[in-house]
């Protein structure tokens, strides 16, 4: 027991000089900070894998300590969040959860640590990044419809055109922020994962793009929301129009990746190169709107068993 605890006060002191050394470069050297970014979760993830949780939520907290000491203010909260993070995924490798568990408790820490970061600036130094972002988009919609009149003649955007924007993007902000979060986890995992694979670790494999089905309850969702846009009307601004828009925007993000993996199956079954997978996704942009038909039809019919009957034929 003595020897078990002095390998992981040991290792515990590595990882956390590991990490503290991480939040150094990236704070003193702004070119290594998104390259350093990228792997920050790996420290406590690999500690968190093989010790229980209390240790590992003591290492963190070192961690955050010593990053503050070294780094300053500035660089606290991305430690933080990468700190919660790799701790979250560290447990669920080391209790063998299934990698849905994995992507989603990841997803929701990302989610609540940004939260808490956003809510502490707000509370201490009255900061309201989501404001600042906002000001800061409609002085660049502004500053493109100014260079635009000056080189053209003509305005790309009116005044009121730059307002609706802005007051758009102040109601998804709930959905962007949330999307954002489990795409940021999700990059973060599909990097360290790997990692920690080389280091010994057994972690939870992902099945091919190709074969993510949603569940059929999303269709559901979608009607929902279909129908109290169509009969309610909701008035603009109100909690159920805000409600509504923040879900249709996720909606219409999971029809749409549902949508591109159809269309990567279907490359598949049809052995097409590997390179029409990639254009199509790039096409799938332009049209999400197909790509949410498309996402629809997948989910609500058996195409997919379609799509292989012909190709066994």
């Amino acid at each position: 027991m003595p020897n078990n605890q002095t390998k992981a006060l040991v290792q515990g002191a590595a990882m956390v000089a590991v990490f503290t050394l991480m939040m150094i470069i990236s704070a003193y050297i702004p070119l290594a900070f998104m390259l350093v970014f990228l792997f920050a979760p790996l420290p406590f993830a690999w500690y968190s894998a093989k010790y229980k949780r209390s240790t590992s939520i003591l290492v963190a907290i070192v961690g955050c300590i010593l990053t503050f000491i070294t780094s300053g203010l500035a660089i606290l909260p991305f430690a933080f969040i990468f700190a919660v993070l790799g701790i979250i995924m560290g447990a669920a490798i080391r209790q063998q959860k299934s990698k849905l568990y994995l992507f989603m408790s990841s997803g929701i820490a990302v989610l609540l640590t940004t939260a808490i970061v956003f809510l502490t600036y707000l509370r201490l130094a009255g900061i309201n990044m989501v404001e600042i972002g906002v000001e800061m988009a409609k002085k660049n919609y502004e500053q493109t419809a100014t260079m635009s009149q000056n080189i053209t003649g003509q305005s790309t955007i009116t005044p009121d055109q730059i307002e609706a924007v802005s007051k758009m993007m102040e109601l998804t902000i709930p959905s962007t922020v949330t999307l954002g979060a489990f795409f940021v986890a999700f990059i973060l995992m599909s990097i360290n994962l790997p990692v920690l694979k080389r280091l010994g670790l057994d972690v939870p494999k992902f099945s091919p793009f190709q074969h993510m089905r949603l569940p059929r309850s999303i269709l559901w969702y979608y009607m929902i929301v279909l129908c109290i846009n169509l009969f309610i009307r909701p008035d603009l601004g109100s909690t159920l129009d805000v409600i509504v828009i923040n879900v249709s925007y996720i909606l219409w993000v999971l029809l749409i990746l549902q949508g591109i993996s159809f269309i990567h199956y279907f490359i598949s079954k049809k052995g097409m190169p590997v390179g029409v997978k990639w254009i199509a996704t790039l096409l799938a942009i332009p049209l999400s709107s197909f790509m949410i038909l498309l996402g629809i039809i997948d989910l609500g019919f058996n195409v997919r068993s379609l799509v292989k009957g012909k190709t066994q034929e």
